[in-house]
C-alpha cells in the first residue's frame, strides 16, 4: 500500500504544483490562469495554509485557504488533483485537510469557494451550497460556481 500524507507547501514544490495545474487544463482551469497560480505560489502560498498531498513521495494534489477580512470566512484557493488520479479519493483527502485547517482557524465559521460546473457536485457532497453561477465565468464553456459551507453555531 502506498503511503499518502498531507503536508505544508514549500517552495521546492512549485514545479510539481504547476504540473498539476497543467494536467487539469483546459477542463478544470483556463490556460490564462496559470500565470496567476504561479504568482500565488511565489507570493501567497505560505500565507494561505497551502498544502500538498503526497502519495509515495510524489505530489498528487494541492490546495489551501485564506481568511478574508471579516475574520469569519475562509476562502478555498487553488485546489487540484493529478488528472490521472481523479476519483481515487485524493480530492476527498485534500478537502478534509483544507476544511480541518479552516476549522482550526480561530473565528472562522464558514468556507467559500469558487469552482466550475465540473466539480460543484463534488463539493456539494461536503455540504457546500451553490450561491451563484456565472456562465462562462472562467472561459467559454467553463462556468464559475460560487459555493458556501456554513458550520453550525
Amino acid at each position: 500500500m502506498t503511503c499518502t500524507r498531507v503536508r505544508g507547501y514549500v517552495a521546492a514544490d512549485r514545479a510539481a504544483c504547476l504540473a498539476l495545474f497543467d494536467g487539469n487544463t483546459p477542463t478544470f482551469f483556463a490556460a490564462g490562469e496559470r500565470a496567476d497560480f504561479a504568482v500565488f505560489l511565489d507570493a501567497h502560498a505560505a500565507s494561505s495554509a497551502f498544502q500538498v498531498v503526497e502519495r509515495g513521495w510524489v505530489i498528487v494534489a494541492c490546495g489551501g485557504h485564506r481568511v478574508t477580512a471579516d475574520g469569519e470566512t475562509a476562502g478555498f484557493c487553488w485546489g487540484m488533483v493529478d488528472r490521472a488520479q481523479h476519483r481515487t479519493g485524493l480530492g476527498r483527502i485534500l478537502t478534509h485537510a483544507r476544511l480541518a485547517a479552516a476549522r482550526a482557524t480561530p473565528g472562522v465559521r464558514q468556507v467559500r469557494l469558487d469552482t466550475s460546473q465540473h466539480t460543484q457536485g463534488f463539493y456539494a457532497r461536503f455540504g457546500f451550497v451553490v450561491e451563484r453561477v456565472v456562465p462562462d465565468g472562467y472561459a467559454p464553456g467553463l462556468d464559475r460556481v460560487d459555493m458556501l459551507l456554513r458550520w453550525p453555531a
